[in-house]
């Protein structure tokens, strides 16, 4: 009998720590913590944590004239560093955490990479998860914007890729992986663990209704990063593959799990629990499109958007770490240069509600127009739909793929 407990035990640590979780649940999963962390306190991002970190290296140096809010406070910066965590946690108690540096080409695409994506999350008033998964999932139009862009991006970075196997042999050498031995791993994925616990009591104990609510954002975002890397699911997978190798896995994966955010935040909108205007900022218009490609295209060549990055970050990945570190300092530079010369209509915005223009586009809330709550919900479903059905027709017949 003990040895059926024994089995038992370790099928559910396997299955549980170890083995790579199915997309679709992972999809449903990401969704279900999305809809959670909204009702809790806001909707997670990954943009706003790099910035604010990459808003201190500049403040250190004295680039950045103002003392951007702390790293322990900004609520951006709490999601990314529970996202890391949960990442990191995940990654230990599977045996796969390793200090992985990529050949020496990789480090330098690294950078530019990062810049991209910094660039185009500034255009698109967010990243991947801002400016298209949570934007689509909040109801704003922008989302639908900045994903025409992304699939352009992802096609413009493959037939990069293609030229570059072509043409660019340097560089290829010198990957190095440092691993830990599994012991040392589960150590420091239970110390992770209790670090993370111990954060959100801090944050629950200070009698400070914003601050105690940083305890559930902490935990929650790293239910995310957890759920990411158990799956390795990455938004910008789902725009490669189709046009790679036809793989349309995740990318069905990513509109199952559009289509039940949006579900869940419209009842969280409808019914006054939380205000329409939230996180819809992102621009429907050029911004977003050309925002999308420049974001598109960055993410591809680094091999992860901006969710992606992060909890590659947390198993180790050198190459994601310096892509993390320019993303950071080109949003943090670009945006604020936005703000300061109000590009992005924000002003405009705080007194004339969500529907104003600035130079990259409009706010677009959907249900405020004449598509309601019922259209908006419609729309998003059949486009989720739509592009459901292109990717699965698209994996059999391949008329889709770039070809070398």
């Amino acid at each position: 009998m003990s040895e059926g407990i024994g089995e038992s035990v370790k099928e559910f640590y396997n299955g549980l720590f170890k083995e790579q979780w199915n997309a679709t649940v992972c999809g449903i999963m990401v969704a279900l913590l999305s809809i959670m962390i909204f009702a809790w306190a806001r909707p997670w991002g990954a943009v706003g944590a790099v910035r604010n970190w990459g808003q201190w290296i500049l403040y250190g140096l004295h680039i950045f004239g103002n003392k951007p809010s702390s790293i322990l406070i900004n609520s951006g910066s709490v999601i990314g560093l529970g996202f890391v965590a949960g990442a990191f946690i995940s990654a230990c108690l599977g045996g796969e955490f390793a200090i992985r540096i990529p050949p020496g080409l990789e480090l330098v695409k690294a950078v530019f990479a990062g810049t991209f994506m910094g660039i185009g999350a500034a255009m698109s008033g967010g990243c991947n998860v801002g400016g298209f998964y949570n934007a689509l999932g909040n109801l704003s139009a922008s989302g639908f914007c900045m994903m025409a862009g992304i699939i352009i991006g992802a096609v413009i970075a493959i037939k990069y890729l293609y030229w570059e196997m072509e043409h660019i042999s340097w560089g290829s050498g010198g990957a190095k992986t440092i691993n830990f031995p599994m012991p040392l791993q589960v150590i420091l994925g239970l110390g992770a663990i209790g670090a993370l616990i111990w954060g959100a009591n801090v944050y629950a104990g200070s009698g400070k209704d914003a601050l105690a609510r940083l305890s559930g954002i902490l935990l929650i975002s790293s239910g995310i990063g957890y759920t990411m890397q158990r799956g390795r699911w990455c938004m910008i997978q789902g725009f490669r593959e189709p046009h790679l190798s036809g793989d349309a896995k995740m990318a069905k994966s990513i509109a199952l799990s559009i289509a039940i955010l949006a579900a869940g935040c419209a009842v969280l909108k409808y019914t006054g629990l939380r205000d329409t205007a939230w996180y819809v900022r992102g621009f429907f218009g050029w911004g977003a499109i050309v925002g999308g490609i420049i974001f598109g295209f960055g993410g591809v060549i680094a091999g992860g958007c901006g969710s992606g990055a992060l909890w590659r970050m947390g198993e180790g990945q050198i190459k994601l770490w310096v892509v993390g570190l320019f993303f950071g300092l080109s949003n943090a530079i670009l945006d604020g240069w936005f703000k300061a010369h109000d590009w992005e209509g924000m002003s405009a915005w705080q007194n004339d509600g969500i529907t104003n223009a600035g130079k990259f586009g409009r706010f677009v809330y959907m249900p405020d127009t004449w598509l309601g709550y019922g259209g908006t919900l419609a729309l998003i479903f059949l486009v989720m739909a739509l592009w459901y059905i292109i990717v699965s027709w698209n994996e059999e017949s391949e008329k889709l793929v770039v070809p070398m």
